[in-house]
């Protein structure tokens, strides 16, 4: 099948963020190229620098002195306290066989931190959590400062990790990169009934006991949380990047495809070395096309609504300007072709079954939904990434999907679940913000109530123990901005918030804080700029004034008058946790559309 030319306002988007970048990313692959220049030679560099970097892998000793082949860099983000993360304990001895295979060698470059948002949700340590990407992005940093690697071997799959070894990985940029995922965990008991339990407990109609025992029976071991949350949009967006080897990001940890794909990714790798003949620095992959990719990969499978702030952040790093203005115009002609839980019924393994994203790419590529010319790193182009992977007895082969394996997980572009990708940017005079219309019903796109205003989201759940949320009602939640208090995830409210909603009332909920990937029916407006702390417009807003969300006008406004007013006072108390060790972190973030860093603002990024 012939695919149809690219769509007019993709063409658009992508022109303008090429023609906004051009200076930045000039000058960011000037710097890449001057780093090439400038990476030692091995062969030149001092015998007791290469003492120290040799002498923890006697192994492999006498091939880094001989210099026979590219050494590669593994950045792990293992721990066991991630369940995604957990398999990750053995990949890098394995990845030095599957490396010497092909003449090369590996080492542990070095490890970064990788916190787990499921433990933290709703707790003090949640608010470490977007700056948790800076510090990894600087721990990938610290890794690969020792320049004795030819490629970077990125292990990291879940909510800010992926974020950050990417960012911290392009100043690297010279050097080919590929991430190397471990899959999602099997499926659990149905989200349908999980998502009830915790209703129930928001209601005093369950206890503890009852709602321990269906979270475990949802997380319940080794590999990626099985919803589409930020976790699995990052792999969906590695895919959609060509940073993947194709069709890795779903399948499975501990079956022999999972081997084989890991080994085919370390094979890849070494083949990509500089000097070589098929040389793909990552600075190269990473364009403007493939950031807009990424997008149109979020839009077309209702991903989560983390990567508003992760995607223009990772666009920075490579010196590309990239804002929620062409977010929302990609939206417009998007199709969404995908509903996986939270948006549909079935997870990510189901979604996996039905075809995945072979199958979401090969759809978007046959309706001109995505630019099929970017540069992977795999051999065969993005095409090749509309295939899956299969098991042989030796190694790994590539094959069609074919047609969905289910109609109501995934459509074709053609004849979509929605027309719209469904991240809509509403703005008005209460700032910008972003829905994620995708997750919610039509008929509650709009909501125009009495607003209620809250500093917390355990303020938010006292309110409702109280009934005093039995009513039409705009929740308002404030500083809990990037400088507030790190933007930590309110997760929490779901839960509350659905039960009014359930109960009949109109309900929306507007906050400068974010909200799970993991998080939908409820209209939200989130990620609201300017926030609040500094005087932004939540600041004035005080109860009872009327606000209007409205995802089918992108409205964000109220009928208050908010130009007499003072700004609320913000009071909370950031220590314990270490959270006074990131007041450097809060004091120089910048807004949530620029990706809420601190890291970047003060590179001058």
């Amino acid at each position: 099948m012939t695919n149809k030319p690219l769509n007019d306002t993709i063409h658009r988007v992508t022109q303008r963020v090429i023609d906004n970048s051009r200076d930045s990313r000039g000058r960011y692959l000037a710097l890449m190229e001057r780093e090439a220049d400038r990476q030692p030679d091995r062969t030149q560099v001092s015998c007791s620098n290469l003492a120290h970097a040799y002498a923890g892998v006697p192994e492999d000793q006498s091939a880094l002195t001989a210099a026979k082949g590219p050494n590669l860099g593994i950045v792990t983000a293992y721990n066991d306290m991630l369940s995604a993360h957990q398999p990750y304990a053995r990949y890098p001895e394995r990845m030095k066989i599957w490396a010497r295979e092909v003449g090369a060698t590996a080492q542990v470059a070095g490890g970064t931190p990788a916190m787990c948002d499921g433990v933290t949700q709703g707790e003090d340590g949640m608010e470490l959590s977007l700056f948790s990407r800076d510090v990894i992005a600087l721990s990938t940093g610290v890794a690969l400062s020792h320049q004795m690697y030819d490629g970077m071997a990125l292990l990291g799959i879940c909510d800010k990790i992926v974020p950050g070894l990417m960012i911290g990985a392009l100043r690297f940029g010279h050097l080919p990169a590929i991430f190397v995922p471990s899959g999602p965990m099997p499926s659990g008991i149905p989200n349908k009934q999980k998502q009830a339990v915790r209703q129930l407990y928001a209601e005093g109609k369950a206890d503890r006991a009852q709602l321990l025992e269906s979270e475990i029976a949802s997380y319940h071991s080794p590999g990626t949380c099985t919803f589409y949350g930020t976790a699995n949009s990052n792999q969906m967006m590695m895919e959609m990047m060509g940073l993947h080897i194709p069709g890795a990001a779903f399948v499975p940890p501990g079956v022999f495809l999972r081997q084989q794909v890991t080994r085919a990714a370390v094979h890849r790798l070494a083949a990509m070395e500089r000097g070589g003949d098929d040389y793909r620095p990552m600075a190269r992959v990473v364009d403007e096309k493939a950031i807009v990719n990424a997008a149109i990969g979020l839009l077309a499978t209702g991903g989560s609504t983390n990567h508003a702030i992760h995607i223009p952040a990772m666009a920075r790093a490579a010196g590309i300007v990239f804002d929620w203005n062409d977010l929302a115009e990609l939206s417009r002609v998007v199709p969404l072709v995908a509903r996986v839980y939270p948006n549909g019924s079935g997870d990510v393994n189901h979604f996996h079954a039905a075809g995945g994203m072979a199958y979401v790419i090969g759809t978007l590529l046959d309706e001109g939904l995505a630019h099929g010319d970017i540069l992977t790193v795999w051999d065969g182009g993005f095409e090749a990434y509309a295939k899956e992977p299969v098991e042989t007895d030796d190694a790994v082969e590539w094959r069609d999907p074919g047609e969905s394996g289910d109609a109501d997980m995934l459509r074709p572009a053609s004849d979509p679940f929605q027309a719209d990708g469904g991240m809509r940017l509403v703005e008005g005079n209460l700032g910008r913000a972003c829905f994620k219309s995708s997750a919610v019903e039509r008929e509650r796109w709009t909501v125009e109530a009495p607003c209620r205003v809250f500093e917390t989201q355990h303020a938010v759940s006292q309110a409702f123990a109280k009934g005093e949320l039995d009513r039409d009602v705009v929740v308002v939640v404030r500083f809990q901005g990037p400088r507030a208090n790190g933007m930590p995830e309110l997760h929490k409210l779901t839960p509350p918030l659905g039960v009014l909603q359930d109960r009949g009332y109109r309900v929306a909920l507007v906050t400068d804080g974010r909200m799970s990937g993991a998080s939908g029916k409820v209209p939200a407006a989130i990620h609201c700029t300017p926030e609040a702390l500094g005087g932004g417009p939540l600041s004035l807003l005080r109860d009872g004034d009327v606000v209007r969300v409205c995802a089918e006008t992108g409205e964000l406004s109220t009928t208050a008058d908010l130009s007499a007013r003072e700004p609320a006072p913000y009071t909370d108390d950031q220590t314990g946790v270490g959270r006074e060790l990131f007041a450097m972190f809060r004091m120089n973030a910048d807004g949530a559309e620029q990706g809420g860093s601190s890291m970047l603002a003060m590179a001058g990024l």
